[in-house]
């Protein structure tokens, strides 16, 4: 698989996972960058590599009223903050082709939202700008559906290029995730992240906020570093709580460094399997 690198870090091949972690949005300077201190810590004492995530904007809310962050400008002053105090990649989304530039002026990672997977001209912007670019695959997408959204992204000559799984709409108000597809898309050598918290939504379930089932973050994540993720995405809070969004879905801050290490254990064996994990079983003859 050709693998996709970003300073030290590097997706994809037999490489250890990557961690993206962070709050659902900027809730305030002191606070994103205090969580991005801490995080980074727990990601150095555990030898993960480590990528800050943050929305300035929450575009797509359930409902109006709910709290959307600090605005392009001002959350773009705070990740370059980070950034320079704390030296660690940031990834952010993006939902319109007018902020990309802008964006990608501050960040190393240009995530494009799950709803916006088809929307050619974000993605081509987003690809001519020579960043890391991050499709997060749709609800309503198969996984062989996503080799059309990385080559909008390749045909503009960046080969910089994952993909990340956030779980499918299954009836009303919920989402499952299909272990199959982490190996479906990888065979299509595109490096795979999966995005424990976000897969763990209630969409709408929670009548004008999405509701969550983050006690099932552990067994998820360990599934799915099971069937060979190159990252994993973690929404992480200190008090999920009092999170101002996706606060049932979010991991607490104290339970990372754990979760963390049995990642890390089960990762080691994967990597360490002659037989890759998405190697099919002999059927018997007659």
């Amino acid at each position: 698989m050709p693998a996709v690198t970003l300073r030290d870090i590097v997706f994809g091949g037999r490489q250890p996972f990557v961690l993206i972690a962070g709050p659902c949005v900027i809730e305030s300077e002191a606070h994103a960058t205090g969580l991005a201190e801490r995080l980074a810590d727990i990601a150095a004492r555990t030898g993960v590599p480590f990528i800050f995530k943050a929305s300035y904007d929450k575009a797509n809310r359930t409902s109006g009223r709910s709290f959307r962050g600090p605005g392009l400008e001002e959350g773009l002053r705070v990740l370059a903050a980070i950034k320079s105090k704390i030296d660690v990649p940031i990834l952010t989304d993006v939902h319109e082709t007018s902020q990309v530039d802008a964006v990608a002026d501050v960040v190393d990672v240009l995530q494009i939202p799950a709803f916006l997977s088809r929307q050619t001209d974000l993605i081509v912007a987003a690809a001519r700008t020579g960043r890391v670019v991050n499709i997060k695959k749709g609800q309503f997408l198969a996984p062989d559906d996503m080799k059309h959204a990385v080559a909008k992204v390749t045909s503009e000559g960046n080969p910089n290029v994952v993909v990340t799984e956030r779980g499918t709409s299954f009836g009303y108000h919920n989402l499952v995730v299909d272990m199959r597809g982490f190996p479906m898309m990888r065979e299509q050598d595109i490096p795979v992240i999966f995005d424990v918290t976000h897969s763990l939504q209630l969409p709408g379930a929670g009548d004008g906020v999405t509701a969550g089932l983050a006690q099932y973050i552990t067994p998820l994540a360990s599934a799915g570093v099971a069937a060979g993720v190159d990252g994993i995405f973690l929404e992480v809070h200190e008090e999920p709580s009092r999170a101002m969004s996706d606060a049932q879905n979010a991991l607490r801050l104290d339970l990372l460094e754990p979760l963390l290490r049995r990642l890390l254990a089960i990762d080691a064996i994967v990597k360490s399997s002659a037989q890759p994990v998405s190697a099919g079983v002999a059927r018997p003859r007659g």
